[in-house]
């Protein structure tokens, strides 16, 4: 296994000193980290939002104004969606009668058109019949 150790950086010529004035550098700093090294740099101030300019107050036309359309446009949605819920429940119900009386027709039509050689029922002579008293005995 090889180990890589740094390699030193020749030193670089410092830059000259510029005099500056007092009052414009910031203050150093001192911070010591939990295991025990010392850190010192410059402190460093927040940035400071630029004050924003004061926004104009909204008239109260202009708020009714918008509010009025948000609530317009609300109704007209709400239409919408019942119209569409009607119609859908339209066509459900249209399907659920044409249903019935396709499985209606066909048990009807399987009634008329089986075996008539069999009877299943009471199978009566009309003229043989006896009506009294609105009561039919056949």
């Amino acid at each position: 296994m090889a180990v890589h150790r740094p390699t030193p950086l020749a030193p670089v010529p410092s830059a000259p000193v510029i005099p500056v004035h007092p009052g414009m550098i910031p203050a150093v700093t001192s911070v010591v980290l939990p295991d025990g090294r010392v850190v010192t740099g410059y402190t460093l101030e927040p940035a400071k939002p630029e004050p924003v300019a004061s926004k104009p107050p909204a008239s109260r036309a202009a708020v009714n104004i918008a509010l009025g359309g948000i609530g317009f446009g609300a109704v007209c949605g709400g239409l919408f969606l019942l119209t569409a819920f009607i119609t859908a429940l339209t066509a459900l119900i249209t399907q659920l009668i044409t249903l019935a009386a396709v499985i209606f027709g066909g048990w009807v039509a399987v009634q008329v058109f089986s075996a008539s050689g069999h009877s299943g029922g009471n199978t009566f002579n009309i003229r043989k019949a006896v009506i009294k008293r609105n009561t039919f005995n056949g």
